[in-house]
Formats: C-alpha cells, sequence, structure tokens
C-alpha cells in the first residue's frame, strides 16, 4: 500500500503535468515489454512488437536492471514531449549527474562494461544511447503515439478541470477510483510494498502515462530533494494499436488541408507529437521564421499551446487540435467531472 500524506501547503502546491517525457515513456515502453502481463490494454501492441526489438536499440534495453529500480530517465532526460530535446538533455547532462544516476541499479554482469562506460560519462556510449532511444522510440510508441497522446490530453484535461471546479480536493477523489482513495489527509494506492510519503511542503505532481509497468508509479528524484514527486496514474481507456496521422488523401485530412493549407495541417499534425520551432521547421522543410509564423497562427486559433523548456519553445497540440484531426478523446475514468459531461 501506498500513503501520501499532505499538509495545507502540500495541497496548495499539487498540480496536474501532461506527460513524464517521451524518454521516460520509451524506458517504460521496455519495462512493460519485458514483462509476462497480460494487460488487455496493450495486448495487440505486444503482439505486433513481438521479436522486433534487434541489436541498434540494445544500448538501452540493456540498462533494463535485473532486478529492482531501474534508471530514471525522467530525472536524466526531463519531462519535455520532444525526442531531440530528450536527446538533448542526454547529451548535455552533467557527468556526475549520470554516476548517480547509475548507482545502485542492479545490472546484468555482462551488460556492466557498457553501462560502467556510459555511467562515466564517454561521449561515444552516450550517442550510441542517444541512437538506441530513437531506435526504440520508433518501434515501441512512436507508432502508437496517435492514439496514446489524446488520451492523455483528455485526462490532464479531466483533472485541470477539476481543480478550476473543485480544487486539489476534487482532483484526488477523481484520481482512478475506486483504485486510488483520497481519505484526507492522505492518499492511498496499491503498491507492491508498504510506503509511506511525507511531502514536506513540496507537494504532488499528477501525471497521466500511456506506458506504465504498474497501475499507479510513485517517482522522486533522491538527488533533488526540492523537486516534489511525481504520482503516474494510467490514461488509456482503450487497447491501444498502431494508428498513424491522418492520411493527407484521405477525406479527412484533405478537409483539414482546405481549412489550414497544406503547410499548417502537417504542422498541425507534428505538433500532435510535441515539437520546438527547429524541428517543426525541418519537418516542414521551411525556415526557423516561417515555423514560428505557422506555430503562431495555430496558437491563436487554440489549437496548439507554446510555451518555453529552457532554450528552446516547445509546440503541443490542445484537445481542439486533436478533435480537429479526426482523434477521439476521452474525459477519462470514474464519474465526469462536470455532471453535465460536457466541458465548461
Amino acid at each position: 500500500m501506498l500513503r501520501i500524506h499532505f499538509t495545507a501547503e502540500d495541497l496548495a502546491r499539487t498540480r496536474v503535468a501532461a506527460t513524464i517525457g517521451v524518454a521516460a515513456e520509451t524506458y517504460h515502453s521496455l519495462e512493460l515489454l519485458r514483462e509476462n502481463r497480460d494487460d488487455p490494454h496493450f495486448r495487440s501492441w505486444r503482439s505486433a512488437l513481438a521479436g522486433q526489438l534487434g541489436p541498434d536499440t540494445r544500448p538501452l534495453t540493456s540498462l533494463l536492471p535485473v532486478r529492482g529500480p531501474g534508471l530514471d530517465l525522467l530525472a536524466l532526460m526531463g519531462d519535455v514531449p520532444s525526442l531531440e530535446h530528450a536527446v538533448d538533455n542526454l547529451l548535455h547532462a552533467p557527468v556526475s549527474r549520470i554516476r548517480r544516476e547509475f548507482e545502485g541499479v542492479d545490472f546484468h554482469p555482462r551488460h556492466l562494461p557498457w553501462a560502467r562506460r556510459l555511467s562515466e560519462g564517454d561521449p561515444e556510449a552516450r550517442r550510441e544511447l542517444a541512437t538506441a532511444l530513437r531506435a526504440c522510440h520508433h518501434l515501441t510508441v512512436e507508432p502508437y503515439w496517435h492514439k496514446g497522446r489524446p488520451e492523455l490530453v483528455a485526462l490532464s484535461s479531466r483533472y485541470t478541470d477539476a481543480v478550476l471546479e473543485g480544487g486539489v480536493d476534487l482532483l484526488l477523489r477523481s484520481l482512478c477510483t475506486p483504485l486510488v482513495r483520497w481519505c484526507p489527509p492522505t492518499l492511498e494506492a496499491p503498491y507492491p510494498r508498504k510506503v509511506e510519503v511525507r511531502l514536506r511542503g513540496r507537494g504532488l505532481i499528477i501525471t497521466p502515462t500511456v506506458f506504465s509497468p504498474r497501475a499507479v508509479s510513485l517517482l522522486w528524484d533522491p538527488l533533488d530533494s526540492e523537486q516534489p514527486p511525481r504520482l503516474t496514474v494510467p490514461a488509456l481507456r482503450e487497447p491501444l494499436v498502431g494508428a498513424g496521422p491522418a492520411d493527407p488523401d484521405d477525406p479527412a485530412g484533405r478537409n483539414l488541408e482546405s481549412l489550414l493549407g497544406r503547410t499548417r495541417a502537417a504542422a498541425l499534425r507534428v505538433t500532435a507529437e510535441g515539437s520546438t520551432t527547429t524541428e517543426l521547421a525541418r519537418r516542414l522543410d521551411v525556415s526557423v521564421a516561417a515555423a514560428s509564423q505557422h506555430a503562431r497562427v495555430l496558437r491563436n486559433a487554440n489549437l496548439i499551446t507554446t510555451s518555453r523548456r529552457g532554450g528552446s519553445v516547445l509546440h503541443l497540440i490542445t484537445p481542439l487540435g486533436i478533435a480537429l484531426l479526426g482523434a477521439r478523446v476521452h474525459r477519462g475514468v470514474g464519474a465526469p467531472v462536470n455532471p453535465s459531461g460536457d466541458r465548461p
């Protein structure tokens, strides 16, 4: 059983985040794939990936532990939804940070030389890991993200609505019922072992996830005691199946292009995965200034949001943008926050 104890200050600092980041989702997908748990949400996904992982993915798969906790790629690469942004964070992470992340992880003996080289900050090892992260993401996450991403957006939107309508108390009461129970001032959830967590004024970050080996997980960075822990909750309500972006040649794709223009429609599809302005320009084959202009128009139409992450500007699709792409967006599980079932 997991029991999280809140103070009034913790409640005031509790918030919702949209994602744990592309790196952590990819790593968790590998943990999930390694397990033999027959979860109907991942049955088709697991079957499609049987025998697909190979030498190009091994630098990352070899870092899965024999037992116990694995690497914290959320702490190492950040919660950014952009793969290239996550890779950039890895390539520029301090050696001391990488070394401490590797301490205590129980790697298979035959993988220890590789893990040791990486933990010592070897630049080539970092690049090999970055390449493996891209390869794993391409296999286990990317073909399914157009299915998983709308559900993340829908659930985080529902939780945000809960905070606006009834405060953090309503948010905690609506989390994964009946799996999670809010018994003020304590939040209780099933867990592999007994864990008592006192937030000590840091608050809690509630984060939906697509790939997670457990129904509920608690993530925290022992190297940064100022950062609040994260409670991850499952976002999927339907089985995860491969679903790419809308085909520009189908009627929905043509209608979208008629409405927005071909380049701007393509820009909206790119932001469904999360994109910086530079990445948007590269994928659209336009200048950075032109990509920024397309993003501005989409943002003014409430189809995307834009925020600054370090030195980059990150663009993310909104629920309205997802609806325009033709994806199904669900409001989540449990009783609706708004009894009418409509968004305010």
